[in-house]
Parts: structure tokens; sequence; C-alpha cells
């Protein structure tokens, strides 16, 4: 299993989770719907900043980039509809068609760990759930490979 140490202040930056919703505490979900609906301004053309964010390589990579950015806040979306929350579902274009996107299985390691340290410190009760996965399900517009931590990830 692969091991890390994250920076112990854990800074905040742009995270565009492999991993489902369904993982992400409150504020993890929150934070994914702003930052996944300013991927998709970046990927549009609306926005001057994150042009070159490694977090959206992937996207990017996909042969219709908007396409897979509106497959991903449509799963975000329904998870939020699972918990009660109100996200603005105006925002998804939701004539958007299936995507699988490889995802490493070494960025899905990370990420798991990435996300039980976070939880560790704001949200325990999210941590106990999780602390004994060892494997954890994907976003539904990823397919997991086999390989490392993927390159455009910032450790």
């Amino acid at each position: 299993m692969l091991h890390f140490s994250p920076d112990k202040g854990l800074k905040k930056k742009m995270r565009i989770w492999s991993l489902h919703p369904k993982y992400l505490d409150t504020k993890g979900l929150l934070a994914l719907w702003r930052e996944s609906l300013l991927a998709k301004a970046v990927l549009k053309g609306e926005t001057k900043g994150y042009h070159n964010h490694s977090q959206l390589a992937r996207f990017k990579s996909a042969d219709n980039p908007l396409n897979a950015i509106n497959a991903y806040l449509a799963e975000v979306w329904n998870e939020s509809q699972r918990r009660g929350y109100q996200f603005d579902k105006t925002k998804i274009d939701l004539k958007y068609f299936r995507v699988l996107i490889p995802v490493n299985e070494g960025q899905v390691e990370y990420e798991l760990l990435h996300l039980l340290k976070k939880l560790e410190i704001r949200d325990q009760d999210k941590f106990k759930q999780l602390k004994e996965l060892k494997t954890a399900e994907v976003h539904r517009i990823f397919k997991v490979v086999s390989g490392e931590i993927e390159s455009w990830e910032k450790i």
C-alpha cells in the first residue's frame, strides 16, 4: 500500500477528486462542487485564472472536455441530492454523454490517504467510517488502470 506524508497544514488547493463523492464530508462535497464549477468555467474559457492547473489535465485530455466536466458535475450533483442538499442543477449541461477517463491505481490510493488525513482533522465521524477502507470506489467517469500517482498530481 502507498504511504505518504502530506504537509501538516494540508494547504488549500483545487482538488477534483477521482474518488466517488460519497466519501467526502460536507465541507469536501461543497468544495468539490465549487471547484468543479470553476474547472468548467476554465474549460469554457470564461475565466482567466487556472488555465494550466494540473487538476484539469485529465479533462483536457478527454475527447470533449466540456462533456467530461458536465458528466463529472452530474455525479457530484447526484450525491448532493442523496444528502438532501440544494446544489443548482442548472449549472450543469445535462446533455452530456458517458465518458470514461483512465485514472491510475496509485492515484486512487494517494487520494484516499489524502482524504483520510483531511477527515482526521475536520470530520472525526466520517474519518471513523472510512479509516479501515482498503480500496475506494472512483467517480463514475473514471476507470482504474494500473499505474503510479498521476504525473499531474502535485505532491
